[in-house]
């Protein structure tokens, strides 16, 4: 096959999708008193993943040769990026969160977030075309905060805004039907 710049030109749909038009929208547990964090969340996220998936092999030996078998999924923790301003809404929210599911003192967890239901929420990350129109979109289901980075401070940082990382663990994720035709 001849290189053709027109052929994979006309396989590009769309130009091809942009990394930076998505959204994530993640409400908090009522424990959490979140105040506006969810909608702000939405703003304030700055980086975030589609999500991957692997299914496991299952190895077995039989006249010394190993035969492969297809075995269990699992799915990696997501982890996004926040941008954080001066209220620390976002920050507090995450912090609350946690403490609920362990304090930091006692050990023990809110009662409020007793059971699994009540400390995990579902969560959305959605991509866009450059029209504005949903590409994409999953859902993790079963979310709970199992790692909130710190912010590092520096007296040489000028003129940065500080961000942190927030490793979120689920159960799985679903997509939505195919958007695009």
């Amino acid at each position: 096959m001849a290189f053709s710049v027109n052929e994979f030109r006309s396989q590009m749909v769309g130009d091809g999708a942009r990394p930076n038009l998505f959204e994530v929208s993640m409400p908090f547990p009522g424990f959490a008193q979140p105040g506006d964090a969810q909608r702000k969340l939405t703003f304030m996220c700055k980086t975030a993943q589609l999500p991957g998936s692997t299914i496991g092999v299952v190895p077995v030996q039989y006249f010394g040769r190993e035969l492969k078998f297809a075995g269990n999924r699992s799915f990696t923790d997501w982890t996004i990026t926040v941008i954080n301003d001066e209220d620390f809404i976002i920050r507090n929210a995450f912090e609350r969160w946690m403490n609920g599911i362990n304090s930091h003192s006692l050990n023990v967890r809110n009662p409020l977030a007793g059971s699994p239901g009540s400390y995990t929420v579902d969560a959305d990350v959605t991509q866009f075309g450059k029209q504005g129109a949903t590409l994409k979109k999953y859902r993790f289901l079963g979310l709970f905060p199992q790692d909130i980075a710190p912010i590092d401070v520096d007296w040489g940082s000028n003129d940065s805004i500080e961000e942190f990382t927030i490793t979120l663990s689920y159960q799985w994720w679903e997509a939505a039907a195919d958007q695009v035709a």
